[in-house]
């Protein structure tokens, strides 16, 4: 099988990253993003960014999740944390996320390291969401093999039958982290491919070093 794809071409123009668009803290930045996105038709989830890890057997992987809350401390996420994901972290909890918003030619790429939450923040999240989602949680032991698709429907229909009409608890193995960033990559598609690239790091003394990378 082969398919040659040098012919994908397009010409990126419609924004720029100059230093007077930036802000001293990148959260300030991410933020003002953001809510572009928000604005923007044609992106059904902002919110959807890859968390890359570096697995048990060496290689890192990657996977798409949702994330749920940005603060001036960093990003947050939910998951089950004995999947392999979780596992990943546990062992090596330097993480890096990626944004990539085409209809905007933008991404951001953050590299930090993800911490648990606090149990009474993952408990508040895990009461947030709907019951379907919350039982999910509980039936699926995420990243393990099972026999057929009919297994988890089978087991679903039986938490359903338990919890009917009742509080539906946050299983103990599931609940958020918190990535606290040391490094955040803005990227802006430019004509050329002379893209802008900003890149922040974070320094001893908590102050953020700002520099432009070449494309």
């Amino acid at each position: 099988m082969e398919k040659d794809l040098s012919n994908y071409r397009r010409a990126y123009k419609k924004s720029d990253l100059t230093e007077d668009h930036l802000s001293d803290n990148p959260m300030q930045l991410f933020q003002s993003w953001f809510y572009e996105v928000e604005a923007t038709d044609g992106i059904e989830e902002p919110n959807a960014m890859t968390v890359a890890t570096t697995g048990l057997d060496g290689f890192p992987k990657s996977r798409v999740v949702l994330l749920k809350k940005y603060t001036f401390e960093g990003f947050i996420f939910y998951s089950n944390y004995e999947s392999e994901k979780g596992l990943a972290i546990a062992k090596d909890p330097r993480v890096c996320l990626s944004f990539f918003w085409p209809v905007l030619e933008r991404q951001i790429i953050i590299k930090g390291k993800a911490e648990k939450l606090a149990e009474n923040l993952s408990d508040g999240y895990f009461e947030s969401r709907p019951d379907g989602s919350k039982l999910g949680a509980i039936v699926s032991e995420q990243s393990k093999v099972i026999p057929s698709r009919e297994f988890l429907e089978e087991a679903l229909g039986k938490l359903e039958k338990e919890y009917q009409d009742k509080e539906i608890p946050r299983p103990a193995n599931w609940g958020g982290y918190l990535v606290r960033p040391s490094c955040i990559e803005f990227w802006q598609g430019r004509p050329n491919r002379l893209h802008d690239r900003i890149r922040y790091s974070l320094q001893k003394d908590y102050n953020w070093k700002i520099e432009r990378l070449a494309p």
